[in-house]
């Protein structure tokens, strides 16, 4: 493939960026990558493995000439660093972010945002419950799908671009309004986290069930609630706090149904719950036929992701 961008710069060096710049390097679309990262520690774990062709001090100096900003930072600091890179942008360059909140960093950065560069909001569907910079890796996101929210005025040609980048490094690239977006992912994301850190805590607190058993007897059900509840927390407390309307909303719906479920159970009405239990079993393979996961016993995941 071809070099898409000449100078790509990556602000945040999570399993994200990271995984997207060694895809970039994977396939050849990055003349150069750049990155940076919060603390001291990311950023020389990021040098060490070679995660990208440099690794800067600040993001102001990660940005200055980049053709391509990817925004890779916890939802709650995209204003900040918005602000902080504003006037180091070059003109012509295209922001894009990683976050799963698409309306409330819209409305963090765009404020920010010159007029001569071009900011497209982005949520790549992919992901592990691993963090930072070693967890990356270049196959992330082939046969997932990337969301991507253009604002109104949007310059063609820079959407293409970043539509094309995504694609090259896998992804199938849809748009969405934002608002959509939101809602959308509070019922396949946000509120499935929620329920599972939920789960986790109550087993936690649940004193006649020790650790220990907790642990030994993991089944599958159990077991998956803690592999999504190992997910990074302040992003998680981000994105709650800022899809906070859509979240509410699934999650009353979810209490409608889990009561609706409770009174079945009490008063024994097993034709209901397997007319429920049929009907979510379609959905499950739907995602499978879907090619977006595997009905493999470990979900195809190997013990390192």
């Amino acid at each position: 493939m071809s070099v898409l961008y000449d100078h790509v710069a990556f602000v945040g060096l999570g399993l994200i960026a990271g995984s997207m710049s060694l895809a970039m390097r994977k396939h050849g679309l990055a003349g150069q990558t750049v990155g940076t990262a919060r603390t001291a520690q990311t950023r020389q774990t990021a040098r060490e493995i070679g995660l990208c062709d440099r690794v800067v001090d600040s993001a102001a100096e990660a940005v200055a000439g980049a053709d391509l900003v990817v925004l890779a930072v916890p939802v709650g600091a995209m204003g900040a660093v918005a602000r902080e890179i504003a006037p180091h942008l070059k003109p012509g360059a295209t922001v894009t972010d990683v976050g799963s909140v698409k309306r409330a960093v819209i409305g963090a950065v765009a404020p920010h945002m010159p007029e001569t560069v071009h900011f497209i909001p982005g949520h790549p569907l992919a992901g592990t419950e691993h963090t930072g910079p070693r967890a990356g890796f270049a196959e992330l996101f082939e046969n997932r799908f990337c969301l991507l929210v253009p604002l109104e005025g949007t310059d063609r040609a820079a959407l293409q671009g970043l539509r094309a980048l995504w694609e090259a490094m896998g992804s199938t690239v849809e748009t969405m309004d934002p608002d959509h977006h939101d809602l959308v992912l509070a019922v396949t994301s946000h509120a499935p986290h929620l329920i599972a850190y939920t789960m986790v805590g109550v087993a936690d607190d649940l004193r006649r069930v020790t650790d220990s058993e907790v642990i030994k007897y993991s089944a599958a059900g159990f077991r998956d609630f803690t592999r999504i509840a190992a997910s990074d927390p302040v992003m998680w407390r981000d994105v709650f706090l800022n899809n906070r309307d859509a979240t509410l909303e699934i999650l009353g719906r979810f209490t409608e149904e889990l009561f609706a479920l409770q009174r079945a159970i009490r008063t024994g009405d097993g034709e209901l719950l397997h007319a429920y239990f049929t009907r979510t079993r379609a959905i499950r393979r739907g995602i499978i036929e879907a090619g977006q996961d595997t009905a493999a016993p470990d979900f195809g995941r190997s013990a390192k992701r």
